[in-house]
């Protein structure tokens, strides 16, 4: 199978100005809409760093899959800015990457140890036909597995062929779409509804090895809504190895639609017990 970077590299084509942009539907998060984390790999795949590194993405609108779209870089001494926009209209996302710059966000959510064991009483998360990160018939996607208890959503996360770089290390795609994945859930478990994530901070702290699993979780009780608008939701999430290796860290915002989840629930229901998205979207579950 291709490697997932060489997929990503593939996704862009031409330079400067003319530099176009288009994910096919294996980078799918929300249906016909890209995977937040897929995003943020893309940026730090294009401003090649190693180390310590914080990849950001702030999401105005979705980004549409199969579409040609503009892509805008401009790097600095310190990293990498990244526009996409739609070709002659509105920006979607901009983010980039920078240097070892961490916002007290993410830093926070290395100082309160998230990554707590999952308890004896834990419930699968849903998953999907083609999602990045869960996607049972995605062929290029993680087959990422997250559960969740009163206290975490968490998994446990074995990199396979497609993501393990010739060096290796485990591609940090991988990273930022268990993350993104992570926030997400914590986000609808906290709100009751789905929606997307739209402020996006990670903090790599180290290349993770192929020879590791990848361990993600974020903590229940510190996803908080923002006073001004309870409509946004801030999730703390980490990744850490096998030894207990910090991998990134990050501060991911969630945003409720009111009313968005009686779509996704339809689809959920076709390949997960009703119990299973119960637990996420009771009021939509019956």
């Amino acid at each position: 199978m291709t490697p997932i970077d060489a997929t990503l590299r593939a996704a862009v084509v031409g330079d400067g100005a003319d530099t176009t942009l288009t994910l096919d539907a294996d980078f799918q998060g929300l249906p016909d809409a890209a995977h937040g984390g897929s995003m943020l790999g893309l940026f730090d795949l294009l401003a090649a760093r190693r180390g310590q590194r914080t990849v950001r993405a702030r999401y105005l609108r979705r980004v549409p899959l199969g579409v040609p779209l503009m892509l805008t870089r401009t790097a600095s001494s310190d990293g990498l800015a990244c526009r996409v926009a739609e070709r002659g209209g509105a920006v979607l996302v901009d983010g980039g990457v920078d240097g070892e710059h961490l916002t007290s966000g993410v830093a926070e959510a290395a100082e309160t140890g998230v990554g707590s064991a999952r308890g004896s009483e834990s419930a699968p998360l849903p998953v999907s036909l083609m999602c990045f990160a869960c996607g049972i018939e995605n062929p290029r996607g993680l087959h990422a597995r997250l559960a969740f208890d009163a206290a975490t959503v968490s998994g446990v996360w074995a990199p396979h062929a497609a993501f393990r770089a010739g060096d290796g290390r485990v591609s940090p795609v991988a990273l930022t779409t268990l993350l993104d994945e992570a926030a997400f859930w914590l986000g609808a478990l906290a709100s009751g509804e789905s929606g997307m994530t739209t402020e996006l901070t990670v903090a790599v702290h180290g290349d993770a090895s192929a020879g590791s699993a990848v361990h993600v979780s974020g903590e229940r009780a510190a996803t908080r809504p923002h006073a001004a608008d309870p409509r946004y939701w801030t999730t703390r999430v980490s990744a850490h190895d096998d030894a207990g290796r910090t991998l990134a860290t990050a501060s991911i915002t969630f945003v409720a639609v009111r009313g968005a989840a009686r779509k996704l629930v339809t689809g959920l229901l076709v390949m997960n017990p009703r119990e299973v998205v119960r637990g996420v979207f009771p009021a939509y579950c019956a």
